[in-house]
C-alpha cells in the first residue's frame, strides 16, 4: 500500500471520505479486495486481503504498512 496519484489506467473508488486507487488490470485480477484497520497486541495497521492472498507469514495481509 502506497500513497499514488490517479493514472488513467486505475481503478478509483470512495469510502468514508476515504479515496482508494488500484490498477485497474491488478484490480480485475484481486478482486475482491478488503481493506481493513486492525488493532492487535503487536500495533495497529491496515490489513489488506483480496483473491491474491497467499496465506503466507502475516496471515495474507499487510498490517504494517
Amino acid at each position: 500500500m502506497s500513497l499514488d496519484e490517479t493514472k488513467e489506467a486505475d481503478k478509483v473508488f470512495e469510502e468514508d471520505g476515504i479515496t482508494f486507487v488500484m490498477d485497474e488490470q491488478l484490480f480485475e485480477q484481486a478482486k475482491p479486495v478488503n481493506i481493513d484497520f486492525i488493532t492487535t497486541d503487536r500495533g495497529s495497521g491496515f490489513s489488506i486481503t483480496s483473491r491474491l492472498s497467499s496465506g503466507g507469514s502475516c496471515g495474507g495481509s499487510c498490517s504494517g504498512c
